[in-house]
């Protein structure tokens, strides 16, 4: 599959590495995050339209016109080659793969593909944060901005009190928090359902760092790791015991990638997967546009073992939901069927499965 916008923006990361830290690193940079943003193929666009997208010049403007005239750039070739850091830029580009563009999203999800998850089937988004912890947006605003996106349901995860740096919350915090959940599930009257959720810190032993009862205090518990995402060890043990655990519901952005950054958690992913399906925990194909982990091809992995998968926006902001497309995308690409996809099962079902460990590796939804 080709991505000409990701490849395009890749080619400019490329040159901004190369110019690091004069001020055309930052131009190059800031032109590559918008071409992968722009929902339209450059190939589509006139050459005065893509000089209209944010920080695009026609320094950038040429390259464009080299790869879309000869699937390369001998501007970025030459360049890069004659720099001294091929291994440092090599490395980079590791850090772009499986990723898609913006424009690259919204052909996954227009095009019909038979048994394809739909965007009409998705009826919630089971990882967000409000101001409880690093989210700017209220419980409220967030259940509105759902609403206005078609859902059902949703369930706000804000991090978890072993996590200060994203402004955990303390449990006597978490236990208000609840409350005011209710207050508005009582408001909604039953149209629309907010989950008291939490996203747990998977520690470096593969512990969280909540107690165990703390964590059926929760309708859902999603677990990520935050932590020892650039080293190069093997991890397969720290997420074995992450998803053995009874109260885990979610296992959250799995990797812990981020585009252009790191590789993040190196593990046995089979091995993991075939496990999560054992117990009956979640795979979460995180859509953050920086992060989107899982990725296609390693959903497919887990598919095939059995996983039940959450898209999940990773929203801070109302604004922010449309992340989920990513996720959507996919998960289309993976082939998984709306069944094995938590987020498009009633919110009665997904209560039931979630009380029980192990879990079904499908609702009573998946087997219509």
């Amino acid at each position: 599959m080709t991505d000409p916008n990701l490849a395009i923006a890749a080619l400019l990361l490329d040159l901004s590495e190369v110019y690091r830290p004069s001020p055309k690193f930052w131009g190059y940079k800031n032109a590559s995050r918008s071409i992968r943003r722009h929902p339209e193929f450059l190939a589509e666009m006139t050459e005065k339209d893509i000089l209209k997208i944010p920080g695009v010049g026609p320094a950038s403007l040429r390259v464009v016109r080299e790869f879309l005239d000869n699937g390369e750039s001998a501007t970025v070739d030459r360049i890069v080659g004659e720099s001294g850091k091929v291994k440092e830029i090599e490395a980079r580009r590791a850090l772009r793969r499986n990723f898609l563009s913006a424009a690259m999203v919204r052909k996954v999800l227009s095009e019909p593909k038979r048994g394809a998850l739909s965007r009409e089937e998705y009826l919630g988004d089971f990882q967000m944060h409000s101001r409880g912890s690093d989210g700017s947006d209220t419980i409220e605003m967030l259940a509105k901005g759902c609403m206005k996106r078609g859902y059902r349901c949703m369930c706000v995860t804000d991090h978890s009190y072993g996590l200060p740096i994203a402004g955990g919350m303390k449990m006597d915090e978490m236990r208000e928090q609840h409350a005011e959940i209710n207050k508005l599930n009582k408001k909604f009257g039953g149209e629309f359902r907010v989950f008291k959720g939490v996203e747990a810190n998977i520690l470096q032993d593969g512990s969280l760092d909540m107690d165990p009862a703390e964590l059926t205090e929760f309708d859902l518990v999603v677990a990520s790791p935050h932590s020892s995402l650039r080293k190069t060890l093997d991890q397969t043990e720290r997420m074995l015991k992450a998803v053995s655990t009874p109260g885990v519901h979610i296992l959250g952005h799995p990797r812990g990638r981020m585009f252009n950054s790191r590789a993040g958690v190196i593990a046995d992913w089979t091995a993991v997967f075939k496990r999560a399906a054992e117990t009956g925990v979640a795979i979460e194909l995180d859509g953050d546009v920086s992060r989107q982990d899982l990725d296609f091809r390693m959903a497919t992995a887990a598919k095939k073992v059995g996983c039940v998968f959450a898209l999940d926006s990773d929203a801070h902001a109302a604004d922010q939901l449309w992340m989920a497309d990513y996720a959507i995308a996919h998960a289309r690409l993976a082939g998984i069927p709306a069944g094995r996809i938590m987020n498009c099962w009633p919110a009665a079902e997904i209560l039931q499965w979630a009380r029980t460990f192990p879990r079904p590796t499908a609702s009573k939804a998946s087997i219509r």
